[in-house]
């Protein structure tokens, strides 16, 4: 690892952690709920873009390590967040509200993982035609 790959992390690590604390705050400004939509969100859009970034890295060799690093560990990585998740999903447990806590479990892990596909095969589809 040299220092371009650590600049490329931080940097798109600013810019992935200031857009996760903007998008989570618009979400849950307009959609009160006991889910946490806020995370929800953010994590079913990094999804759909890591989907469709690995899609392009696939396509196009020619993209710079750099580039990927700041893309995908960088930005994407400071985007979604596994931890807050999991806190979230936690607290819901503890207070009891089990449908809650098992709904928003399910979404973030079926949610991102069908978000990655649709973004991968989207991509992979009209770049053959």
């Amino acid at each position: 690892m040299n220092y371009l790959t650590i600049i490329a992390v931080a940097s798109g690590g600013a810019v992935g952690a200031t857009s996760r604390m903007l998008l989570n705050g618009l979400v849950n400004k307009h959609i009160i709920h006991t889910l946490p939509f806020g995370t929800l969100a953010v994590n079913l859009l990094g999804s759909l873009l890591m989907g469709i970034l690995f899609a392009i890295f696939h396509i196009n060799t020619d993209i710079s390590p750099y580039t990927k690093t700041f893309l995908t560990t960088g930005f994407l990585g400071a985007l979604t967040t596994y931890s807050t998740f999991a806190i979230e999903s936690f607290f819901l447990l503890e207070s009891g509200n089990y449908i809650h806590a098992f709904t928003n479990m399910a979404l973030n892990l079926f949610g991102t993982i069908l978000m990655v596909g649709i973004g991968y095969l989207t991509i992979l589809h009209f770049a053959k035609t």
